[in-house]
């Protein structure tokens, strides 16, 4: 049985027997709260203690591979500077997007107020920063007092500085620091694939205690989430690739949906972009793209380019901000726009478990948005992150080959 099943099963199981508890014994079901809900904790700050290191590690090393692709020359430095614009611009879309669907198909009131009873006990809410002191320690004094406070935007704005110093002193310590940065995100995705290994127990445990305080309206705000989220990946993903492909590209909609299926099709079997580059590479060939471009641009688009990334990760947050009934201002939603695609930069192309709460706990943080309700939301993560596979790949080869284009390298015109 694959990890992702075990975690939703264990989802289920602890929801029912939750429900189940509350409604038959509820002396019963106050006694298996007081058991699991500590147990969930424990599990939800195991996945915590794993974000500061592996958010430090990967920007760092993104940053580094970013540089390091750009002197491969005008082609790489092109497909970089539009794969960074274009993560703002997924971002921004999110936060555009995600509070319109909430209004147009809103959590249901009951459902959102069972959940919020049922996760309030375990982890209380925060309170969004106002934008004045966001600005005004968006510079830390202290880069170790932010990671030890979370202080995310600032530790970012530290980690970006440094990072780019990197580049610029002497190649051989660079590669020797590198390499530490580099062993240090290693390590911690091990960490985090133990702390999953332990998901079942820990998502059971918290499922329990939902499940006995929220009721059946834990099932249902569960799909509302899944089918918002979603939603919003479908809908910056075609926003993304048709225009990008019409316009770009130059290239016909149904000319670039046969090139691009295959891709997709792994993409969905495998939840990776790094799985379905061999079939990108096949797909770019099928729009004319040479070789020699898209063997040089692809990978770089899969390590550093997930359009849908920051989308997503901001349309989490922002639903649990409205779960919590938590009021976003202008200000700290830019600021999360800006966290949104500047963490999803140096992000891995794995399956969306092992990132998951380290790609949006920052974003969470700056928003003032709970972390507690990330480790329910973990368990139906494979629905939604097939969605983001599914139009990584498919924008992948849509910036693939407008960088092709504007390169000057001649696609054939189907419109």
């Amino acid at each position: 049985m694959s990890q992702p099943t075990r975690i939703l099963l264990s989802l289920i199981a602890g929801l029912l027997g939750g429900i189940a508890l509350a409604a038959w014994t509820p002396s019963a079901a106050d006694t298996a709260i007081l058991l699991a809900q500590p147990v969930g904790t424990a599990w939800l700050n195991a996945l915590q203690m794993t974000v500061v290191p592996l958010v430090v590690s990967l920007l760092v090393t993104g940053v580094a591979a970013t540089a390091e692709a750009a002197r491969a020359g005008r082609i790489a430095a092109r497909a970089i500077l539009m794969f960074v614009s274009l993560l703002f611009v997924s971002a921004l879309a999110a936060a555009l997007l995600t509070p319109l669907f909430l209004d147009l198909v809103p959590l249901p009131a009951e459902a959102g107020a069972s959940l919020r009873a049922a996760l309030t006990g375990a982890a209380p809410v925060a309170q969004a920063p106002p934008i004045g002191d966001l600005l005004a320690h968006i510079v830390p004094t202290n880069a170790l007092a932010a990671a030890t406070a979370d202080a995310f935007l600032p530790l970012i704005i530290f980690t970006l500085i440094f990072a780019f110093a990197l580049t610029r002193i002497d190649a051989e310590r660079r590669r020797l620091l590198t390499t530490v940065f580099e062993a240090l995100r290693e390590t911690m995705l091990v960490v985090i694939n133990w702390v999953l290994w332990l998901a079942p127990l820990g998502v059971f445990a918290l499922a329990l205690v939902v499940g006995a305080r929220a009721g059946t309206a834990a099932f249902g705000a569960l799909v509302h989430y899944v089918v918002t989220v979603s939603t919003v990946g479908i809908a910056v993903s075609l926003l993304g690739a048709i225009p990008l492909a019409l316009l770009g590209a130059r290239i016909g909609v149904a000319r670039f949906a046969r090139a691009a299926l295959p891709a997709q099709a792994v993409a969905i079997s495998t939840q990776s972009s790094l799985a379905s580059l061999p079939a990108m590479l096949k797909g770019a060939g099928a729009l004319g793209v040479p070789v020699s471009t898209a063997g040089l641009t692809l990978p770089i688009a899969v390590a550093i380019f997930r359009w849908t990334g920051p989308a997503m990760n901001l349309a989490v947050a922002i639903y649990v901000a409205r779960w919590f009934g938590i009021a976003l201002t202008p200000g700290t939603m830019a600021a999360a726009v800006v966290v949104a695609a500047l963490t999803s930069l140096g992000s891995v192309s794995l399956p969306g478990q092992i990132s998951f709460v380290s790609a949006i706990a920052p974003i969470a943080a700056v928003l003032g948005v709970p972390i507690a309700p990330l480790g329910l939301l973990v368990a139906v993560e494979t629905i939604p992150d097939i969605f983001r596979t599914l139009g990584n790949v498919t924008m992948d080869l849509g910036a693939v080959a407008t960088v092709s284009r504007l390169s000057h390298d001649p696609l054939p015109e189907d419109i």
